[in-house]
């Protein structure tokens, strides 16, 4: 039997040591990874904390603002029919009258004389015409002569209708019951019938003109009430649409709409600009959240929940804007907290922590 040299053991004892040493430190660093009873884990580290916000049902109000313009209800330029002298003026500047009240006559005594000469004739005519009418019935007369009697007779009563025509036609009366706005002329003055003698306005109501984008137009119809303030004044005023126009114009794309405004006490004036609201429909709950926790993405729109404590990328769908909030149509439900900062560095599943949580409806 061979001997083995002795160099032989003294490499392959430093690899046995070598060896379990390694094996030892190996052991040592599991030792240290595993949790040890009794010694405190540290915990995982939150993300920065966020502010979020709790969806609760709110009353929400579709409307749109639009400009309009108030004109009187009825407005008449008062003109004469005729030419003439004026010889009387009842134009009371600023103040109320009734219809049918004389405002203006014009000088007709001519036409008076002619129609009592046109009067007198016919109580001639018909004298003639009762003899005539006594004698046809012995053959006294021929039928041809009555005739003609009766001819003459409605050829007058034509004629004074027609001159009491031209005598009514020198009188300016009131067309309806109104306000008389500056008269234009004085007694005496001669005027024509292009002569403006003044104007007069309907007082107790009003109309207001205003238009509303096509896409709108169905939501319009007669009774609707309407709010409108005054570029003066804060105060809301209230009126109802009468009609609208039966078509969409086609330059601007609008329905032209018209309101009654009722003007008793409120003393409005025609051609002032009026800023109008037109509530279109409302709901209950509607989910409200700030614009700026909705993530806008090409085609998409999300918000980040937390459900659990941790964030979660949800795709939603909205609908009415306003100034800081936004409605919610799909997506949500009441009671989800919806995440309002931080929401560049969230991602999903990571941990939250709060600095503040709102619970109002906005």
């Amino acid at each position: 039997m061979k001997r083995i040299p002795k160099w032989i053991y003294v490499p392959g004892a430093l690899i046995i040591i070598v060896l379990v040493i390694f094996g030892i430190r190996k052991l040592a660093g599991k030792e240290s990874q595993s949790p040890q009873k009794g010694i405190p884990q540290a915990k995982e580290r939150p993300q920065a904390k966020v502010d979020a916000f709790v969806v609760q049902p709110s009353l929400l109000v579709d409307e749109i603002s639009v400009t309009g313009s108030l004109l009187a209800f009825e407005e008449v330029d008062l003109k004469s029919e005729v030419a003439g002298r004026v010889v009387e003026l009842n134009l009371p500047e600023g103040n109320f009258v009734k219809k049918g009240t004389l405002l203006i006559r014009l000088y007709e005594e001519d036409l008076q004389a002619n129609l009592k000469k046109l009067q007198v004739q016919l109580e001639i005519q018909e004298k003639i015409y009762q003899r005539q009418a006594e004698l046809l019935k012995v053959n006294g007369i021929p039928q041809n002569d009555y005739e003609l009697t009766g001819l003459q007779l409605n050829s007058l009563r034509a004629e004074i209708e027609v001159q009491k025509v031209l005598i009514r036609k020198t009188q300016v009366l009131a067309p309806f019951d109104g306000v008389i706005g500056l008269r234009n002329i004085s007694i005496g003055a001669q005027v024509a019938p292009t002569t403006l003698l003044a104007t007069i306005r309907r007082e107790d109501k009003l109309k207001l003109d205003f238009s509303v984008p096509e896409k709108y137009s169905a939501e319009i119809h007669p009774d609707m009430k309407i709010n409108f303030t005054l570029s003066k004044s804060d105060k809301k005023y209230e009126g109802a649409v009468m009609a609208t126009e039966q078509g969409i114009d086609a330059l601007n794309r609008n329905l032209k709409v018209r309101a009654v405004v009722d003007n008793t006490a409120d003393h409005l004036l025609p051609g002032t600009y009026a800023n109008v609201v037109l509530r279109l429909h409302e709901n209950k709950n509607a989910l409200m959240i700030p614009t700026g926790a909705i993530i806008p993405e090409e085609q998409l729109k999300r918000v980040i929940t937390a459900k659990n404590g941790k964030a979660h990328f949800i795709l939603i769908k909205t609908g009415t804007r306003r100034e800081s909030r936004i409605e919610v149509t799909e997506g949500l439900q009441p009671g989800d907290t919806v995440i309002t900062t931080g929401l560049l560095f969230l991602k999903e599943g990571v941990k939250l922590g709060y600095s503040s949580v709102r619970v109002d409806s906005l």
